[in-house]
């Protein structure tokens, strides 16, 4: 039981490491390694969650979902932030409110 409570300290830290990315950056880059450090909190979350209930297949399940998930929205928002470095030269939000159309 006290491992468990070891990994919920480790969870806590990514989430607070990841908002804090996410808030504390303007470059787009930054913030796509933010999302990716919360996915990383989120999974660890359920594999803790699964080892505590006792289903460790149906976390490993909902993991390996998340992950796939994971990757897709990355590669999604990553080929985002190309199109828009391509468009405005610069991967800060600031140049996102001076765009037209």
């Amino acid at each position: 039981m006290h491992l468990i409570w070891i990994f919920c300290v480790y969870v806590i830290i990514l989430f607070v490491i990841g908002i804090y990315c996410i808030l504390a950056t303007l470059n787009l880059v930054r913030m796509l390694i933010g999302i990716e450090v919360l996915m990383k909190a989120v999974t660890l979350l359920i594999i803790v969650a699964g080892y505590a209930s006792g289903r460790t297949s149906l976390s490993q399940s909902l993991v390996i979902t998340l992950i796939v998930a994971e990757t897709v929205l990355i590669a999604v928002a990553m080929g985002i932030v190309l199109s828009i470095y391509r468009h405005t030269k610069s991967l800060e939000t600031g140049s996102l409110t001076r765009s037209k159309g």
